[in-house]
């Protein structure tokens, strides 16, 4: 077993092991517009979002004002802020997706998963005696 390790740990920092492949990796076809309408509907029909708003945002409801304007200004400001944040990951996530399809940063992470495998393995054949 910790043979094992050791093989795959100096394969992996020879870059010898399985790498990132790109092949049938295709762009989406449609656009922009149509992902976000998907991405609205989507989120419009996720119980946990129709259940935050059904128990959260009574409470801030002032009873003897128009009750149907400060519901739709709590939902607008919520729909708002929640655009905001998940407009920041997925920019976050694309600038990570690019950083690691980079030869430096592979290179790297390979150096850093095969030193990890072949120290686990030394490890086992020391334990092991």
């Amino acid at each position: 077993m910790s043979l094992n390790l050791v093989y795959l740990g100096v394969r992996t920092i020879l870059g010898i092991g399985l790498g990132l492949r790109r092949a049938g990796v295709t762009t989406p076809t449609t656009t922009d517009w149509r992902t976000l309408a998907r991405g609205f509907a989507l989120q419009t029909a996720n119980p946990k979002a129709l259940m935050f708003f059904v128990a959260l945002l009574p409470q801030f409801i002032d009873p003897g004002r128009p009750v149907g304007l400060q519901i739709l200004i709590l939902a607008v400001t919520s729909v708002l802020i929640e655009f905001v944040v998940l407009a920041g990951y997925g920019y976050l996530a694309a600038r990570a997706a690019a950083v690691a399809q980079k030869p430096g940063f592979v290179a790297l992470t390979n150096r850093i998963s095969g030193g990890m495998l072949v120290a686990a393995g030394a490890g086992l054949a020391l334990n092991d005696q």
